[in-house]
């Protein structure tokens, strides 16, 4: 079956591919071992092969590729991506001479973003952010359907607002991050911290919680004060009328989304607050996201 696109999400620990129907669905998706340990040429032959192979099997028009860490959509270039240790990486070049073919260049949580919109939980919404709480914590603050990148394209770090002055060090450099407390990996590791006990994933603190584990209650609701913090700053600034929440604690349901909102609205006062509701597409987003931008690309008249 051939494709109109195919995508490609790039993270840390796997390498998401998918091809894009004309209706814009996708229809094949699959995803294989970044192994960024080996180094950053090896990552980009590692990205280069696995397009080359999606692109041999479905002969698409156009491919998208999202990317996450610091990236400038307009140059294509990943700025930095610390997790792949690619810096000034001209990603969208690289590709498109690789394949032949127009090649769209995105942030993966703005690319999420664009497909929420489009897809998933930010339908029919002017105005929302898409919060990915994984290892990390971004945002991609979406006006009018489109996230919005500031003028150096760093728009919605969210995880690196301080809402714990001297607090934990963060790997900005910062300390008291939102994402030192509230991340699943911070969540995971404070547990271990305050147990001893290694191993034990956020989804796994945040079930404890629920069945009366002090610790693990402890942990999980500095996790979501801190988020609320977040949040209610954000909200302060951007007026958003709804927050999806994506990444892997999203998947907590109520015992998550709950205690959030609670917290979140006791923050806010003159403010409107604003739905609070979990993503849909899952971890499908940023792939998905990549390949809308591969179709906007043929709709826009664009050739390699």
């Amino acid at each position: 079956m051939s494709a109109t696109a195919i995508a490609l999400d790039v993270g840390g620990t796997y390498i998401k591919g998918a091809a894009v129907a004309g209706d814009g669905g996708l229809f094949h998706t699959e995803r294989w071992f970044t192994r960024a340990e080996r180094g950053p040429e090896a990552v980009l032959e590692t990205v280069l092969d696995c397009a080359a192979e999606l692109a041999e099997r479905f002969r698409p028009a156009a491919a998208g590729i999202a990317v996450p860490g610091i990236v400038d959509e307009a140059a294509g270039t990943a700025v930095l991506a610390a997790n792949l240790g690619w810096r000034d990486l001209p990603v969208r070049h690289w590709l498109s001479e690789h394949l032949g073919i127009p090649v769209a260049f995105g942030h993966d949580v703005r690319a999420g973003g664009i497909a929420e919109a489009r897809a998933g939980a930010g339908r029919g919404s002017r105005d929302f952010l898409f919060v990915p709480v994984g290892t990390g914590i971004a945002a991609a603050v979406m006006v009018d359907g489109r996230p919005l990148t500031g003028s150096h394209t760093r728009a919605g770090e969210l995880g690196h607002l301080v809402v714990r002055p001297g607090g934990e060090i963060c790997a900005c450099g910062a300390r008291g991050c939102v994402e030192t407390l509230a991340s699943a990996a911070a969540i995971a590791r404070r547990y271990t911290a305050a147990t001893d006990e290694p191993g034990v994933t956020a989804q796994q603190v945040g079930e404890r919680a629920a069945a009366g584990d002090i610790a693990a209650a402890t942990v999980w609701q500095e996790a979501v004060d801190a988020l609320a913090d977040g949040l209610a700053s954000a909200i302060t600034l951007l007026d958003p009328e709804r927050i999806v929440i994506g990444g892997g604690l999203s998947l907590a349901g109520e015992p998550y989304f709950a205690p959030l909102r609670a917290a979140l609205t006791a923050r806010l006062t003159f403010q409107a607050v604003p739905e609070l509701i979990p993503a849909e597409l899952g971890h499908e987003a940023g792939c998905f996201g990549a390949g809308l931008l591969a179709r906007d690309l043929l709709g826009a008249g664009v050739a390699a």
